[in-house]
This record gives C-alpha cells, structure tokens and sequence, in this order.
C-alpha cells in the first residue's frame, strides 16, 4: 500500500434507532465520544493525509472544538453534510484532493488499522474495494406478506462494512452521475457498480460494528475494553 490516501468520514445522520436525545456518533465510548475513536484511527495511519469529516450544520463547531482538542491534526475541513448520506460523501469528495479516498461511517470506531490496510491494498490492485465479512446466518427473502420466497446460497453473501476505497475521481464522476439521475444508492459501492466499474471485497472482521442501536453500546464497550487489555498484555510481554 504506496498510494497516499484521504478519508472521508461520514457522520451527519440524526439515527433515530438508538433511542436517544444526541446523535449516536456522539455518545461516549470508554473515555472520549465514538466519533473521535474513529478519527484518531485514521489520524494514526501513514498513509492517510488527509481527512474530512462531514456532520450536521449544527455540529461542526463542535466537531472543529474536538478535532482540536484530541489533536486530530488531518482533519483538512469539516464541513456540514446534505439530505441523505450519498449527498454527504459528495460534499466531502469536493474538498479533497488525494488520488485515493476511502468513505468511512463515524459509527464504526472499531476498525482496525489492518483492516483499513486490507481494503486500500485490494482497491489498489483492482480499483475499488469494500471491507465485508461472509454472512454467517442463513438468509432468507421475504416477501410483503412474510412469506419466505427464496433461500441464497450462504456462501455467495457478505455482509458490507466500510470503509469502502476508490480512485477518488471515479467516486466523484460517479457521484456527479448518481446526482444528475437522481439516483440514490445504499452505499458508494453501488453508486460505482451501476456506472459498470467492478468493486472487489476485502475481509474484514467482526469487530468491525455499526453502532446504531441501543444494544450495540455495550456489546462496543466490551471489544474496547478487550482490545485494550490485550494490548496492555502484549505491551507487558515486551517489556
């Protein structure tokens, strides 16, 4: 992995799933907010230069007042995001000028630094790469009256996590198409895929969680602290 990278973290949704007054992005996480977990990952990366941060309008000072104060020093801008995510990402790919990006939610703080490598290392061999992981549920297709319609081979299914890595003017052109048809897709991936661009995968891990609902708070609490104490034991083994 050669190439120089910009990130965009995406992190302007108001997700009313978590039941609760402040975006989810927000919430603490062990001792700082999920957002800044998030941030400090890419912050530590060589290879990341450059990160913008998209958010609602009403939460950028705030989010200026953090990255300051968690020493978040790649954050290039930080700007207010639009209607629906796809329109946020666009706002960001405008203020970036890597040759690479990736698009990270800022409700997934516990990727890891490999992971992130995993998925720039494939989108460089191929053009583009999502981090997903092999479903491990059998899934079912329903239809409106809850009736099971078709049973997909469990082996052909992953389950997509970002972040999710381009070339960042294929993004943008793509992005740009997507606006002038309006279309909207559920991920960059499939704003890609539909100009006829192959997306290749790179696996991930499990770890890697959204957090979007009240459940998933612990469930983030516990692998942070895991993760922390692992390190604490290998730091010991060192010493």
């Amino acid at each position: 992995m050669g190439a120089d990278w910009g990130v965009i973290v995406v992190a302007a949704g108001r997700g009313t799933r978590m039941g609760t007054k402040e975006s989810k992005q927000y919430l603490q996480l062990g001792d700082k907010p999920i957002l800044v977990h998030t941030l400090e990952l890419f912050e530590s990366m060589d290879t990341v230069k450059e990160i913008v941060l998209v958010v609602g309008s009403e939460d950028v000072e705030r989010c200026r007042d953090w990255a300051s104060q968690y020493a978040v020093t790649k954050v290039k801008s930080i700007v207010a995001g639009g209607a629906e995510r796809q329109h946020s990402v666009y706002c960001g790919l405008k203020e970036l000028s890597t040759d690479w990006v990736m698009v990270h939610d800022g409700v997934r703080p516990l990727v890891t630094a490999a992971a992130v490598r995993a998925c720039c290392t494939q989108a460089e061999r191929s053009g583009a790469a999502v981090l997903a992981v092999p479903v491990k549920d059998t899934i079912k297709q329903v239809n409106e009256a809850g009736m099971i319609v078709s049973t997909p081979d469990r082996r052909s299914l992953w389950a997509i996590q970002t972040p999710q890595a381009f070339r960042r003017v294929q993004l943008l052109d793509a992005h740009e198409r997507a606006m002038a048809e309006q279309f909207i897709g559920t991920d960059d991936a499939m704003v890609v895929e539909r100009m006829g661009a192959s997306v290749t995968v790179a696996e991930g891990e499990y770890t890697n969680i959204k957090i979007t609902t009240p459940e998933d708070l612990p469930w983030a609490e516990f692998l942070l602290a895991k993760r922390r104490a692992d390190q604490a034991e290998r730091n010991g083994e060192q010493e």
